[in-house]
């Protein structure tokens, strides 16, 4: 086996239910059913096994810093005396071969002071799930039993930012909805790290739902945003999907899954100790983020035998569509993100359901930094005049 290389994030899935059934979901309502036969807390086991493989790999390819991120389902059901123990292990079990930096994934309504004196103590970095306000979030971030979860979400965020910490929000975007609106929701509650995800459809799932917000309806969404940042924010707000694609267009990178064809460099640990390379792809059929491997047994590295799609995707990076190979942004947009290209018929080989409005927002980007595709191709390879703010694996 080929010495890896890649620096990677590690997702560790430490809860397998949530407390909420947002209604777009990929894990839960997206038509996986792989959840249902995972335990609902990670075992004390398994993560002792994952904390060897992170160690393994970083021993393996030099990697010196370990980048974990708790996920699941809702990690805060873990509870925050157990994961500040688990940190602990992560620290100790890393020791001499890696340090450990820890962020969280959250949907915020667990949030208390022991949780905000974790995320301080472990100097932790804290996403929060929200959509803006009641109106649009409330809509589609609901309990089971159809609430709201709203005033229970900002209550958890104003408490972060109450106790001096700075959250990452991550708004899934509404179609039709209020986009300056909702940024200057978050604004308004002292946010100023916000990333902005295409809700996850493939060919074969985007529903007509979609086509009846327009034709180009994600765009539509972030086109004023874009020119409010660009024109006044960019300096005091971190809009991470903004600055990634200031970044590509003005030569750097790409440093998200959302665009370009670089190796992602994520992999995910399920609560029972499954390794999945790419677990978005639940978008795209029952299983499909299924590797067969597991920290009981197996390392990392060993994702890219047990699929060459999952392998190159993490440690090389992906072929460019072919219908993308005449498009100006070819280089930048890479044919957008993995589980927007897919279809039953061609696999991964389509543009994003999304082009059009991707296509928008690299023109109007484009326009707003005074930079054209030929300028973009003389600068690529030199660092980007805008810093790189980190990959964000999370997507919930």
């Amino acid at each position: 086996m080929a010495r890896p290389r890649t620096p990677l994030q590690f997702v560790l899935k430490i809860a397998s239910r949530c407390n909420l059934n947002c209604s777009y979901c990929y894990v839960y309502n997206k038509g996986d059913s792989s959840w249902r036969s995972r335990p609902s807390i990670m075992p004390a086991a398994v993560f002792t096994a994952a904390v060897g493989r992170i160690r393994r790999y970083c021993e393996t390819s030099g990697q010196a810093v370990a980048h974990v991120v708790f996920h699941g389902g809702e990690p805060c059901l873990v509870g925050a005396e157990r994961l500040r123990a688990w940190c602990g292990e992560l620290r100790s079990g890393l020791r001499g071969v890696a340090t450990a930096h820890f962020s969280i994934q959250t949907n915020g309504t667990l949030i208390d002071h022991e949780w905000i004196d974790l995320f301080r103590d472990e100097d932790m970095q804290v996403g929060v799930s929200i959509d803006g306000p009641s109106a649009i979030h409330d809509e589609f971030r609901v309990d089971h039993n159809g609430r709201g979860s709203h005033a229970a979400v900002e209550e958890g965020l104003k408490s972060l930012l109450a106790n001096g910490l700075s959250p990452h929000v991550l708004c899934v975007i509404p179609l039709c909805g209020d986009g300056l609106g909702t940024y200057e929701y978050f604004r308004a509650l002292g946010v100023r790290r916000i990333n902005f995800l295409l809700p996850d459809y493939t060919h074969d799932t985007k529903r007509s739902s979609v086509t009846r917000a327009g034709s180009t309806p994600v765009a539509d969404f972030l086109m004023p945003i874009v020119e409010r940042w660009c024109l006044t924010d960019w300096e005091g707000t971190d809009v991470t999907l903004f600055r990634q694609i200031a970044e590509l267009i003005l030569g750097g990178s790409s440093r998200t899954d959302q665009f370009g064809n670089n190796p992602l460099g994520i992999v995910f640990v399920e609560a029972d100790g499954d390794i999945e390379g790419l677990d978005f792809l639940r978008v795209c059929g029952d299983g499909a983020a299924a590797l067969g491997l597991s920290v009981l047994r197996d390392d990392f590295e060993h994702i890219a035998e047990a699929s060459r799609l999952h392998g190159r995707a993490i440690f090389e990076g992906l072929r460019l569509p072919s219908a993308c190979v005449e498009c100006p942004e070819r280089e930048t947009c890479g044919g957008g993100c993995l589980p927007h290209r897919y279809s039953l018929d061609r696999g991964f080989d389509n543009p994003s359901i999304w082009c059009a409005d991707i296509l928008r927002l690299f023109t109007k980007m484009r326009e707003l930094l005074a930079v054209s595709v030929a300028e973009t191709a003389s600068r690529r390879g030199f660092l980007s005049a805008i810093s790189a703010r980190g990959r964000y694996a999370t997507r919930r």
